[in-house]
């Protein structure tokens, strides 16, 4: 469990902010990296769970790899848990990130998902008028149902994971650290 301290939330959350990139690494990397992921998605919460942690730590970290998240959502509660993630300041992002696909089970699957990430947003910070707020802000989710629009168009992604490699090489599944890393590697970075 993560506890957030409080933030600037719901009236304050600008499209721009939304939109803007959520990358780790470094802007010089030769290999750059977009994930286009869905928030529900069983095989997106793998990944990471077992597979980013190396990918972080051995790809990341040493400078090898900028790696952004783009939202992908395939439903309507992806939609949510994205714009909830994204309303946040930046630098609760990723923590945000990981913490709902940890428990992906326990707030996708649960009969009343709202409920349930309007328990994790308050763990976040994030009152009960805020994540309604965030919610129900359709610019907001129009702006992330573009997003996903977008890679759709620019790289006829079809499913979670998707992976694009320096704009152009397309790595999609739920694969281990030795897959991807030999995937990212084979292209002309």
């Amino acid at each position: 469990m993560i506890l957030l301290p409080t933030a600037v939330f719901a009236a304050e959350v600008t499209i721009e902010h939304v939109t803007s990139p959520r990358i780790l690494g470094k802007a010089d990397a030769s290999i750059k990296v977009v994930e286009l992921f869905s928030m529900t998605c069983p095989h997106c919460a793998n990944f990471h769970n077992k597979t980013f942690p190396d990918v972080k730590t051995r790809l990341i970290d040493t400078g090898m790899v900028s790696f952004e998240m783009q939202p992908f959502p395939l439903d309507q509660i992806a939609l949510r848990a994205h714009a909830l993630a994204r309303a946040l300041p930046k630098s609760k992002y990723f923590p945000m990130i990981s913490m709902l696909l940890k428990d992906i089970d326990r707030w996708a699957r649960n009969p009343d998902p709202l409920s349930a990430l309007a328990q994790i947003a308050k763990l976040a910070g994030m009152g009960k008028a805020d994540f309604d707020a965030v919610m129900g802000n359709r610019p907001l989710l129009e702006a992330i149902v573009e997003m996903r629009q977008n890679a759709y168009k620019s790289w006829s992604i079809k499913s979670t994971p998707s992976f694009v490699v320096n704009g152009k090489t397309i790595i999609s599944g739920d694969l281990s650290y030795e897959d991807f890393a030999a995937k990212i590697n084979a292209t002309d970075a």
